[in-house]
């Protein structure tokens, strides 16, 4: 039995071995990603998990601003997403929230993640060729703030809303 033990033991940490710059991302920094103090977004369009294409100029002229949540479905997004879902949504309920998948690849697999994890009332982006990802030097809990004129007034790792919650308020003054 001992045996089996180690065996299962060093499989895994192979396994997460092979996932570079993953223990990166499990330490959210308070770093902001913007290039500059004023960054614009520039616009792209991602298929969300229906099939549909969501483009950002369309988000933003009917929203106050858009929030790019940058996911991974493990442990901790579910955590974040959880928070922003109970304290965060409901009180901005004109910023639309737009959770971006970058690690399944496909709309299929992004659609039975999300429908597994319990949200399907959020709508998911994928970035399967990590376009936007790289757009906004994102990884892994990255959370984004753009108001309604294209303005980046976020850019950092998702740490307990407080941040994303004074951002959003300062949207709606």
């Amino acid at each position: 039995m001992p045996i089996t033990k180690f065996l299962i033991l060093g499989a895994s940490l192979l396994l997460l071995a092979g996932c570079s710059d993953t223990f990166d991302d499990l330490a959210p920094s308070d770093e902001d990603k913007r290039t500059g103090v004023e960054q614009n977004a520039a616009d792209f369009t991602l298929a969300n998990t229906l099939g549909e294409n969501v483009n950002l100029a369309t988000e933003l002229s009917s929203a106050r601003g858009v929030v790019l949540y940058f996911n991974m479905w493990c442990p901790i997004c579910d955590a974040h997403l959880s928070d922003m879902r109970s304290y965060i949504i409901p009180k901005f309920p004109d910023v639309k929230f737009l959770v971006v998948d970058y690690v399944t690849g496909s709309v299929e697999r992004s659609r039975a993640a999300q429908l597994s994890n319990g949200y399907a009332a959020l709508e998911v982006l994928v970035d399967s060729d990590e376009a936007v990802l790289n757009q906004f030097n994102a990884t892994m809990g990255t959370t984004v703030v753009i108001d309604g004129s294209g303005i980046v007034r976020m850019n950092e790792d998702y740490k307990d809303g407080s941040k994303l919650h004074d951002t959003l308020e300062a949207l709606s003054q």
